[in-house]
Formats: structure tokens, sequence, C-alpha cells
């Protein structure tokens, strides 16, 4: 088996140890770093063989389990396996809600985390919570598209249309139109509703 493996891990140190543990499973492998969310994106899109994404929660750029989502937008068919120091139970519900197949604790030995990375690679993945009240929330974040997601992203930030076209470097009635489809998604009326469901995930919660 051969392909791309991308680490996402702002810590070159905690990357060469994944890389080392990818490595291990699958020698062919070529791997791609990447120190923040944007060149983690970058790189996925870029990697038509991408067959494993290992990433960090908390890395420049990233909201919570922002990176999860936009990540799984990107690239649905990928497996993402969450490494993170933030608390097991809770990050492996809200990881798997969010599009991963597994999480494993950067607490982990190196067996484990290599353990982890066979599973992802072999398809197998983490049962999703049972939560007849927030999974529906989490199925409809899941259903926006990677810039609707960027957009909601800014919207938590608290920025305008204009401020958010102007990153995304669309028009603002490009922004507009994407606000119309997340409201319409999520059910709500307005952006502070929205940015509630949102918050309601962990989408602006910052774990280790």
């Amino acid at each position: 088996m051969s392909g791309t493996i991308l680490i996402a891990d702002d810590h070159p140190l905690f990357r060469q140890a994944l890389a080392m543990a990818a490595e291990a499973v699958m020698p062919d492998a070529r791997i791609a770093e990447s120190a923040n969310l944007a060149t983690a994106l970058a790189e996925a899109v870029a990697a038509d063989d991408l067959v494993l994404i290992l990433l960090d929660l908390k890395m420049p750029g990233a909201e919570g389990y922002s990176g999860v989502a936009l990540l799984h937008a990107e690239k649905p068919g990928v497996p993402i396996l969450v490494v993170s120091s933030a608390d097991a139970a809770q990050g492996a519900r809200e990881a798997v809600r969010f599009g991963a197949v597994g999480f494993v604790g950067k607490d982990a030995d190196l067996s484990a985390i290599e353990d982890a990375i066979r599973d992802a690679l072999a398809g197998k993945r983490m049962e999703p919570p049972k939560d007849d009240i927030i999974d529906p929330v989490a199925a409809q974040i899941a259903s926006l598209t990677p810039t609707q997601l960027k957009v909601m992203l800014g919207v938590m930030e608290g920025r305008l249309n204009k401020q958010i076209a102007y990153d995304l470097g669309v028009s603002e009635a490009t922004v507009k139109a994407h606000m119309t489809a997340i409201l319409k998604k999520l059910d709500v009326r307005n952006r502070t509703q929205a940015v509630l469901a949102a918050k309601a995930l962990g989408m602006s919660l910052i774990h280790a």
C-alpha cells in the first residue's frame, strides 16, 4: 500500500514522532507535514493519493473541532485520526461527530499510536456517540461545504460579511449567499442562532 499521509501538528518534534509511527505502519508512504490549518487544507486538496490525515486539534487557524470539520468536508473519503492531548472521552466523542474515524491521546505510547494508524488505514472507525439531542445538529454542521464552514467560522469570530469576503477572496454577495444557505441548513433564522448551534457542537471551544 502506498499513498500520502498528512500530519497536521504545530509541534515539530511531535510531527517527527508521528512520522516515525506512520512509516512503521506504512513504509512506502509519502509523509506531508503542516504546522497550521491553512497549509493542512492546501496539502489535503493537492494530494490526490491521500490515504490518512493525522490531526492535532489545537494549532494555528483551528478553533475547537473546526479542523476536523473542514478537512472532512474537503476530503470526505479520507480517514482522519485525531491525535490530541484533549480529554480522551470528550475529545473522541466530538471528533467523531465532526467526521474523524478515531482519537488517540498524545500521551499514548508509540505502539498504541501505530495501532490507531493501522486501524484507520484498515477502515476501522469509532462508533459515533448516540445523543438524540445533539446528533441532529452535528449532522447539520457536517452538511456544510468547506466554504460555508469558513464563512461560519468568520461569523463566530464576529467578522462582518465584507471582512469575511476579503478573507476568502470572494464578493460580499457570495458571502451573503453562503450565509443564507448556512441558516437554511442549520434550520435557524439569524447569525446569532447559527453561532449558538455551532457552539453547541464545540466549534468555538479550543481543547488542547
